[in-house]
């Protein structure tokens, strides 16, 4: 059905409304109508890597996981998966009667704000740092979830609009400050994409204000730039209780009532919270017209026909057993290992079973459930751990001994007292190893929401880059057996590595890999999977400079904008192949405004063993209003057999070689540029550790 249709229907069901009926369709829990035969419709659901809080669904890899993967079409295809499974869920529970949160098919999902400061803890639901990046794997979701059919499959939603990346501790007052240049160069390019390319249906505003307006009712975001400038057509609406922080604790305004009518006015459409109970109100004091009420309850329904949640659908038959069916747990399987980023590697990985007998398996997150699927997740049926996949893996041929090594933090007084009573276990489980695999890092816990996590002294965000003390006292033990030992992370965020980067023979980045994550691990080590990920953030040591948290100009921040060189880079990661670019040609062709390029590549993989890779393209200019360094502008994986080449086409970033000045104005950037061409970026630091450059070409225009 397609929108002009769907609105005119709703604008029929609408008109048929008193005012008090339009205003309670205005809430996440919006009530049945009976009169009209409208059932009742709850809009909040989650779907960041699998339906979540709604039950059992498949368990993909956290988002800055599948970020990881630098896979666009596989975005695409979990996104289906998880469209379909939200159906399926969604069909069985309105047989029942059942219309409660998390039960419908409006989900808050992708986010796609910008990780600009590993701090932030909740940087683990986005795609990483880097706004190509995230606006490309961002509409392949939302175009997944949606579907291309008749109706939409499930309705998407971009969040957080637009400038919101902590800290999560002041996010109810705070005020976001951010540049015309940095709002058009970083905060909003993925959004814009998402709206204007992938068309998805809803955009959540934030908590914070940002350059003194609250996200929630902010003027030149929603009114000038989303609904004016880019012609956003589907429904916004609040993140949840954002529209009470207006007079608790922004101070815009001193009732509820001001506050619901100023969020109406500036297009807020939808509430989650309860600040829309005082709207009629509000309408009755005049604060707040019955046309902007009508067009906001127009809007909503406009959704609810699009989904055909009033007509028979292509999806009404879809079963309840396609949940965590076999083709999708090999989908979120496949999208772990794709994610899996290979830091280190001295030639110990992928493990000989002739050397390696006996093989240890520590830490605290070994064999923790709660590791293996960040925030805002579903239900697995089955969890398989670090220490299960490599206990199945391993078979009866290889030992494993096992300790948990440490507590993953110490943060209770109570708990200080035993914090080092198992180091002297992990010690011996090394000592009696012919190798260690050590599993450390952090969970939901640790690293999250605010309001979400024990770690409450930071309100989910991090102190510091570094592991917990009772881990970084753990690691140290370890090291000092001198058994091999490849360290294995779990966390959704970038931790200053250097202790390991020095000692250990391996670094494994996993992320939080889905409730299957321990079959990929056991994959790697014994050599069944290649790693091919990428990190979608740059891994910093904890002593580099970094401009404050609260600061939100991108100066010194990010790959784009660094001066020092990183631990890791951003669009790092190694094989067990050796890929390497061995032509690369860009083509040139006229836009609509500006040039469009291509860049055709061959790659060779003089490795032994077939692997994935990631052909990653960047553009420097000499324009003084270019980033710092070069930026990402096309990407795409590529399978290499051992031996062998692969071809690839890779289509750049439409405005390649546009740049944005200090007024927020899309420019040219000159008529010189330089295309780096590689499995990593261009920068000193990528070369030092994969031992390759990039190919360049240089691109005249004009």
């Amino acid at each position: 059905m397609n929108r002009e249709k769907a609105r005119a229907r709703a604008e029929e069901l609408v008109a048929k409304m008193s005012i008090a009926e339009r205003v309670s369709q205005l809430r996440y829990n919006s009530p049945a109508i009976d009169r009209l035969g409208i059932p009742a419709y709850n809009w909040w659901g989650e779907a960041l890597h699998g339906v979540a809080r709604a039950g059992c669904a498949t368990s993909f890899p956290q988002a800055i996981g599948i970020a990881a993967t630098f896979d666009e079409s596989l975005v695409g295809q979990i996104a289906d998966v998880i469209a379909t499974e939200g159906r399926a869920k969604y069909n069985a529970y309105a047989e029942h009667g059942d219309r409660d949160i998390y039960k419908g098919l409006t989900f808050w999902s992708p986010n796609i704000n910008i990780f600009r400061d590993p701090h932030w803890g909740r940087g683990q639901e986005t795609y990483g740092e880097d706004p190509y990046l995230s606006g490309t794997l961002g509409a392949s979701f939302v175009r997944g979830l949606q579907g291309d059919g008749e109706y939409m499959k499930a309705a998407a939603c971009a969040k957080h609009f637009a400038v919101h990346s902590g800290p999560e501790a002041l996010r109810h007052s705070f005020d976001a400050r951010a540049s015309q240049k940095d709002l058009r160069e970083t905060y909003l390019p993925a959004f814009e994409k998402l709206v204007t390319e992938a068309g998805v249906e809803a955009v959540m505003g934030a908590y914070n204000r940002v350059n003194g307006e609250p996200a929630c009712a902010n003027g030149p975001l929603m009114e000038d730039i989303l609904r004016g400038e880019w012609g956003f057509e589907g429904h916004f609406v609040s993140d949840c209780w954002a529209i009470r922080d207006f007079h608790e604790n922004h101070h815009v305004t001193d009732t509820p009532e001001e506050s619901a009518a100023l969020a109406m006015n500036k297009g807020c459409d939808l509430n989650c919270g309860s600040t829309f109970l005082h709207l009629y109100d509000a309408f009755e004091q005049g604060l707040v017209s019955e046309e902007r009420i009508t067009e906001a309850c127009v809007r909503l329904f406009t959704t609810r026909y699009l989904l055909g949640l009033f007509d028979e659908t292509e999806y009404d038959e879809i079963p309840y057993t396609v949940v965590e069916c076999p083709e999708h747990l090999k989908l979120s399987e496949k999208a772990a290992g794709e994610g899996a980023v290979l830091l280190k590697n001295n030639g110990i990985l992928p493990l000989d079973p002739k050397k390696v007998r006996t093989l240890g398996v520590i830490g605290p997150n070994a064999n923790s459930r709660v590791a293996l699927v960040g925030n805002y997740h579903g239900t697995a049926t089955e969890y398989i751990t670090p220490l299960d996949g490599l206990l199945h893996r391993a078979g009866e041929d290889m030992r494993i001994l096992y300790s948990e090594g440490s507590h993953i933090q110490s943060d209770r007084v109570e708990a200080l007292a035993f914090e080092n009573d198992r180091i002297s276990e992990a010690m011996i489980v090394a000592e009696e190893s012919d190798a260690v695999i050590l599993v450390v890092g952090l969970n939901e816990t640790l690293e999250g929401e605010e309001g979400d996590t024990g770690n409450s002294y930071a309100s989910g965000d991090k102190t510091d880059l570094f592991l917990p003390k009772p881990q970084m006292e753990l690691m140290r033990a370890v090291a000092e057996t001198g058994k091999p030992v490849i360290l294995c992370l779990m966390a959704g965020s970038a931790i200053d590595l250097s202790f390991a980067e020095e000692h250990f023979d391996a670094v494994l980045q996993l992320w939080y890999p889905g409730a299957r994550g321990g079959n990929v691990l056991a994959g790697i080590v014994f050599g069944d999977i290649s790693p091919s990920g990428k990190l979608p953030v740059t891994f910093y040591r904890d002593s580099d400079p970094m401009p404050s948290f609260e600061d939100y100009a991108m100066a010194g921040r990010t790959y784009r904008y660094l001066k020092e060189a990183p631990l890791y880079p951003f669009g790092y990661g190694l094989t067990y192949g050796s890929v390497r670019v061995k032509e690369a040609k860009a083509s040139l062709k006229d836009g609509e405004k500006w040039p469009l390029c291509s860049v055709s590549v061959l790659v060779e993989n003089a490795g032994r063993m077939d692997t994935d890779d990631v052909v990653e393209v960047y553009v420097g200019s000499a324009s003084h209003d270019a980033p710092r360094n070069p930026r990402l502008c096309g990407f795409t994986r590529v399978h290499v057999p051992a031996g062998g080449t692969a071809s690839a086409e890779i289509a750049l970033d439409p405005y390649v070689f546009t740049v944005i000045d200090n007024d927020g104005k899309r420019v040219s950037g000159g008529d010189a540029f330089t295309l780096y061409v590689g499995t990593q970026q261009p920068d000193a630091r990528s070369c030092e550790l994969t031992g390759a450059s990039c190919t360049e070409i240089a691109v005249q225009i004009g």
